[in-house]
């Protein structure tokens, strides 16, 4: 790759050469693909797509299971310079109608199941090509590019070209699309292998969706740009990752995977054998739990800070000291610090807005240059919208979120749009979705509901409501009915009153 050239493919072009025949990924079935086997699926790919007349700049909307074929196609996205969009499979189309009316793509790739029910909606959005992809590599897609030529020379990038297009909610309720491009995808992934010292010989568990920023971005851009290999796991299921834990040198979860291996009693320092880090984000990291897998395997989590506008920002070190409580240091080329809010950087140990700026820093947000305006400053800072403090050594701690979000099993959930999903509902007067401690998921989503004067609204009725048109991981887990909201003398919802009063619900 030239210095003037940022693609990130490029960048992993060199192990795709250099380890053709060896190991890239094995899946729980055992069969195993070779970096060749991904190198030619990917290129024809990116022929198929480019002879359909897909431009450089132009989306792919993707919603498919987990599968080394979805791997090939996101790198066939990259390498052509189309822009890849990921899509949470548990989307249902009520929820898709908006992604794919604002992402505008040239062609969706969906699961064969649900071909059916986007198709409106992929004509809505003026998609050209409608595909399908199994979680089993099967479908409509690959049928269509068998034939296709497998050597495609790959298209440049330069530093601002957008390498993907991701999804993120705000508390008022409107999406909105965060640019990507290759230059911050390629720095957040040099940072992160040199941070981490991958090599060619580690072997990545990888349990991770491939719609998130930690497995597409974090997981899967260490292993590609290190030579490295992994265990491909369909999802974090404890006997597949017991069975598989002890042949591999790094893990990478959400604190719910650490949580879920400590509950099974034969985990132990035995299954971590062959390890040498173990990696933890997407959700604040309990300092019990931190404690308890060191008693249990001798191993220190490493704690890592980033969300989806900047990939990451900060890591626990390698060697030295990982603080339990906190989310490390800046990475290389990465600067962060504290305000108030006038802007003015705090002092050690003083709780205030985290800022980030760096190369890892998205471009904007999609079609909305206000809102990209608001949040990143005149001097590249971008507001996070946590809250934190930066102790003397310059380690970052996470203490709160200024946005109103909460993260269940490492998934983002903004409540507004919950909120105005059930203020929609028969005999629902005005609603609160809040995240309390959860053992399991980090925190639980409950919904506070004050009813409407002689309603006989229940709980099943509010599950089954939202069961029925938004994704499991936003669906309450409990459902609260009180006579009214707190609020404070402006008439806001003291969301942190009702946080205390169902702190413990979960327990």
């Amino acid at each position: 790759m030239t210095q003037k050239d940022f693609s990130l493919y490029n960048h992993f072009d060199r192990q795709f050469s250099e380890r053709a025949d060896a190991e890239l990924l094995c899946t729980d079935q055992g069969r195993s693909y070779r970096y060749a086997d991904i190198e030619r699926a990917s290129a024809r790919l990116a022929v198929f797509f480019s002879e359909l007349g897909v431009a450089p700049g132009e989306r792919i909307s993707v919603q498919v299971g987990k599968s080394p074929q979805a791997l090939a196609l996101y790198l066939a996205c990259l390498r052509a310079g189309f822009v890849f969009h990921p899509l949470n499979p548990d989307y249902l189309p009520a929820e898709l109608a908006f992604f794919l009316g604002d992402a505008e793509p040239a062609a969706l790739i969906c699961d064969p199941a649900n071909e059916g029910a986007l198709q409106t909606l992929a004509q809505a959005a003026a998609c050209r090509h409608l595909f399908t992809l199994d979680s089993d590599g099967t479908g409509s897609l690959m049928d269509a590019a068998v034939s296709a030529n497998d050597d495609f020379d790959s298209v440049p990038m330069g530093p601002d070209d957008l390498g993907a297009l991701l999804y993120s909610s705000g508390t008022t309720g409107q999406p909105k699309g965060i640019m990507l491009s290759h230059r911050n995808l390629l720095s957040n992934t040099e940072a992160l292998v040199a941070a981490w010292e991958f090599t060619n010989r580690d072997r990545l568990l990888h349990a991770l969706p491939m719609f998130h920023v930690h497995g597409l971005f974090v997981a899967t851009g260490c292993v590609l740009s290190s030579g490295a290999s992994m265990r491909w796991l369909p999802a974090f299921k404890m006997p597949e990752v017991l069975r598989f834990l002890p042949e591999c040198s790094v893990m990478m979860g959400v604190p719910t995977y650490y949580t879920r291996l400590l509950a099974a009693a034969e985990f132990d320092a035995v299954t971590c054998r062959n390890a040498r880090l173990f990696v933890s984000g997407s959700a604040p990291l309990l300092q019990e739990t931190f404690a308890a897998f060191e008693a249990r395997t001798g191993h220190r989590i490493l704690e890592r800070y980033g969300m989806t506008e900047t990939n990451m920002n900060t890591s626990n070190p390698l060697h030295g000291v990982r603080k339990p409580g906190t989310v490390g240091l800046p990475l290389p080329g990465v600067a962060v610090r504290v305000t108030d809010d006038s802007g003015t950087e705090l002092a050690a140990g003083e709780v205030g807005n985290l800022q980030v700026r760096g190369p890892n820093v998205f471009v904007g947000y999609w079609r909305v240059p206000e809102k990209t305006a608001e949040d990143i400053g005149p001097d590249g800072y971008f507001d996070t919208g946590d809250k934190a403090c930066i102790d003397e050594d310059g380690y970052v701690a996470i203490v709160g979120r200024a946005k109103d979000m909460v993260i269940s099993g490492g998934l983002n959930v903004y409540p507004r749009e919950i909120e105005m999903f059930i203020d929609d509902l028969p005999g629902v007067l005005e609603s609160a979705v809040i995240g309390v401690p959860h053992p399991d998921f980090g925190e639980g989503v409950v919904a506070v509901i004050v009813r409407e004067p002689g309603a006989q609204v229940a709980e099943g009725d509010i599950v089954g409501a939202a069961k029925s048109d938004l994704a499991n991981f936003k669906v309450p887990k409990r459902v609260v009915f009180i006579d009214k909201l707190p609020r404070n003398t402006m008439a806001k919802v003291q969301k942190n009153m009702l946080r205390e009063s169902y702190g413990d619900l979960f327990s």
